[in-house]
């Protein structure tokens, strides 16, 4: 079976799924918060994560950890775009009817999450290093992924496949880092 055919088998099963987490966009506060925090996904978050590193780790440590995640982070970059360009799984608001585009996407195919690949990779990179972190990063992980749908953007095995990918080149990372 083609990737194609596959996809359009996933987008029907998916479609109530999506409908229903979708629903949440159209409550403006509910679509601000996961506009914000889909914006923070871009990066931002990550960035200050990776440039904090030092304090929480001084300085030879900290430059350690930021690096690994910066290549972590080029890895998963890579590997997202290629399979984007590969999977060509068109968005939920592009392929399901009553799903609206509550925020503009950054690409045009949907599979895998990007977003969602990064927030769980960062997240475990940075909990691996500062543990304590884990309260604050993995709820914001968690909403991370959960805005991509919410917004219109993803299916959930979007989602739940960058999830996937993001713990598992960061595992991977860390058995190779030591």
């Amino acid at each position: 079976m083609s990737a194609s055919a596959l996809f359009m088998r996933a987008d029907r099963a998916e479609h109530r799924l999506c409908l229903i987490a979708n629903a949440a966009s159209r409550r403006r506060a509910l679509r601000m918060l996961f506009r914000t925090v889909s914006r923070l996904g871009d990066g931002v978050i990550w960035y200050a994560l990776m440039a904090s590193m030092p304090l929480w780790l001084g300085w030879a440590e900290g430059a350690r950890a930021a690096l690994h995640m910066v290549v972590v982070g080029a890895v998963g970059l890579a590997l997202y775009k290629v399979l984007k360009r590969t999977l060509v799984r068109e968005r939920p608001f592009i392929g399901l009817i009553g799903i609206e585009c509550a925020m503009p996407p950054l690409d045009r195919y949907s599979f895998p999450s990007g977003h969602t690949l990064h927030a769980v990779a960062f997240t475990v990179l940075a909990v691996g290093y500062v543990p304590w972190l884990a309260v604050l990063l993995v709820p914001f992980a968690l909403l991370v992924a959960a805005s991509r749908v919410v917004l219109g953007l993803h299916y959930p095995s979007d989602v739940a496949v960058g999830a996937l990918l993001g713990a598992s080149l960061a595992s991977a990372s860390f058995a190779l880092v030591g």
